[in-house]
Order: structure tokens, then sequence, then C-alpha cells
């Protein structure tokens, strides 16, 4: 027995140094941040809060904004300009005179036209007498019937030429009134290109009168986004350089689409009846096709290249992956609808924190602190404050 134990030790020996040395030769592994219960430090700008709020699906629009009812008012007769009585900016009635071309050669035409008419009116009675003194010499037998056709012809074309001659007297008339320029309805005076001494001729631009208690965008959708545009459509927009968002309403859809751009035009009425809108302004905006409130969260916190969309969300300190279901998204704002898996208030991760792993908890550091650390990256780290647990 004695013997046996003997030529055992040096196996038993030989057997703890093998294991020793397979020990010794193990590289050290890193613990996992999940099993250490350690504590991972991100930014405010890594994080968003889902909100309950009005979601507005429908494609965006750009335009400009133009005056609904616009008149270019162009000179209708030659001739020299006497004198103008209006501005650019003025406010004018419906009929109001605006300007007044020299009328002396038009005045003259018109009163020469009137004494045709006088004379052509004067011979036309004589020459109907005349036929119906032939037509009862006629029924007596006094002369032939060839003389009756003869009075009948000359009394055909004395009224051709009355009513020649009333033509022409019309016609010199609307010149003579063309002398006047007038407004066309009441509004306001956009454009003035003509002054007093300017000789014009038929056609030349005078005024641009709009009415700006009506404006209308004109703007283009993509080709795409056609089923989501119809003539009654609401269009929520606001104009370059402010906040202000304004409504109008679709009136016109182009019935084509532009071969360049692959866009369609369509025009919006918008009312403005306090006048704190002017035609030019570059506006920007949608249009509404659907609204509802819902839980919204920005688009870059949901990961769409699984099967089921996902978000990470920090509750009670650490991170979970949540599936969920997406409704509506708002192309202008870049938000989507979340109509299952978050509930209002929840925290969700955004950016590169996206890539933490469910379990690990989180801190997030102050908007100060995150500015320190930017500023200085070596410097220590200030302290972090814990996330708040969002609510169920």
């Amino acid at each position: 027995m004695i013997s046996l134990l003997r030529r055992s030790a040096p196996v038993a020996f030989l057997v703890m140094t093998v294991v020793s040395l397979t020990a010794c030769g193990k590289k050290t592994e890193a613990p996992d941040a999940t099993a250490t219960g350690a504590t991972q430090t991100i930014g405010p700008d890594n994080i968003a809060v889902a909100t309950a709020d009005t979601l507005s699906s429908g494609p965006a629009i750009s335009g400009t904004l133009a005056a609904d009812r616009e008149a270019r008012i162009r000179a209708e007769v030659a001739g020299a300009v006497r004198q103008t009585y209006v501005d650019a900016g003025q406010r004018v009635t419906d009929g109001m005179v605006l300007a007044r071309i020299e009328d002396a050669a038009v005045r003259d035409a018109a009163m020469s036209a009137r004494s045709a008419v006088t004379q052509a009116t004067v011979s036309a009675e004589q020459i109907a007498r005349e036929l119906q003194r032939a037509k009862t010499l006629a029924a007596a037998g006094a002369i032939a019937e060839r003389d009756v056709e003869i009075a009948e012809r000359a009394n055909l074309s004395a009224q051709a030429a009355l009513a020649d001659a009333k033509a022409r007297q019309s016609s010199a008339d609307k010149n003579l009134r063309n002398t006047q320029i007038r407004a066309p309805f009441a509004g306001i005076v956009a454009e003035k290109t003509v002054s007093p001494g300017d000789i014009v001729a038929p056609g030349t631009a005078l005024f641009t009168v709009i009415d700006p208690r009506s404006l209308r965008v004109e703007a283009s959708v993509p080709a795409v986004a056609l089923s989501d545009v119809r003539v009654g459509a609401p269009v929520t927009f606001t104009v370059n350089g402010t906040d202000r968002e304004l409504r109008g309403t679709i009136t016109r859809v182009a019935p084509m689409v532009n071969a360049q751009t692959k866009q369609v035009d369509i025009q919006a009425s918008v009312p403005n009846d306090a006048g704190m809108l002017v035609a030019g302004l570059f506006v920007e905006g949608r249009v509404a096709a659907q609204k509802r409130v819902g839980v919204l969260v920005p688009e870059q916190a949901v990961d769409q290249t699984g099967i089921v969309p996902n978000v990470m969300r920090l509750k009670g300190g650490k991170v979970e992956k949540v599936e969920i279901q997406i409704g509506l998204r708002d192309e202008v704002t870049e938000r989507v609808e979340v109509t299952i898996g978050l509930a209002s208030g929840d925290t969700v991760l955004l950016g590169a924190a996206r890539g933490i792993s469910a379990g690990v908890a989180i801190t997030v550091s102050a908007p100060a602190d995150a500015a320190a650390r930017a500023a200085s990256p070596s410097a220590a780290v200030a302290p972090a404050v814990p996330a708040k647990p969002a609510k169920n």
C-alpha cells in the first residue's frame, strides 16, 4: 500500500503542474458591463422624449405668394400721357381714374363720327319715305314695279350706311373713353410704369393693380405624391423668415406633370383680410392630407432595418429594446407616429447611443457638462445626472 502511494505521488504532482500552467497561460478577459453593473454616460443630445402631439402627413410644398386678382393695365390708344393721379402702393377704388392720355385727336374723330351718324340718319329717313311713296304709287298703278325695286335697293343701301356710321361712332367713343385709364376693381397699385409726358402706343404697360384681400400660393408637389393632393385639400405654410403658420385651400391642380422637374403645379387660395401678407413672398409648407393626435418620436430614433421596427428605451436607468408599430410619418418635422410600444413621456435613445446594448445602465450628463467635455476632451468628466425613469 505504501509502495502504491509512492508510485502515484509523482503522477498527481504532474497533473497539478499542467493545470497550473494552463491557467497561467489564459488571457485575462474584461468583465462585461452588464454583469459588473458599470454605468455609461451619454449627452442630452442622445435622448428624446416621446410626446403626444398633432401629426400631419402630406407632401411638402414650396412656392411664392401671388395676388388672386391681378390686372395689368395697358394703353388702348396711342398718344402722350397728359397726367397720372396715383403712385405705386396707393389704394384705388373701382373705376377710379389713374391717368389721362392726350385726347384732342381722338375727340375730333368722335365728333366727326357723330356728325356722320346724323347725316346717315337723315339720308336713311328720306330714302325710307321715298320707298313708301313708291309703294303707294305702284299700288295705284302710277309707276312701274321696277321703280319700287330701285327704291328698295336705295333704302337698303341707306340703312347699311347708317349702321356703318353708328359702328364708327361707337369705336370713336370707345377710344375717347380709353384716354382715361381707370382701375378695373378696388385694390392697390402694385406697379406704375408710366409718367406724364411719355408717348404710349396700344399695348404699352401702364399700371398693375392687385386685390390684396385674397392671395394664392403658386407651388408644386412631387408627382409621386399626387394621390395626396386634391382640390379642396387644406394647406399649411409659413412665410420665409417668420414662424407664423398660415392656412389655405387648394383651388387648382395642374392636369400634367412638368417633364423637367417631375413636379405637378398647384394653386391654393389664402385669405388676407387683415393685410398681413404681400405678393411675392416665398413660402414653405405642406399639404395636410391626414391629421391626427398621436405619440411622436424623432424618425432617427427608430430602427427600421429589421422585420419589426424598434427603439432603445431608457427606463429605470437601464436600456431596453422595445418593438413598436409605426403609423403616419411627418416629412416636414421628420417625426413618426408610434401606435404600439411607447407612451407619451418615454425616453428613447438617438444617434450613436442606439448602439448601447439592452440592460446597460445609463446616466445622462447635464448640458453644461457636455459642453465642458466638448471644449476640453482631456478634462475630468463632471458628475453625471442620473436619467429619470420614464413613466409607463
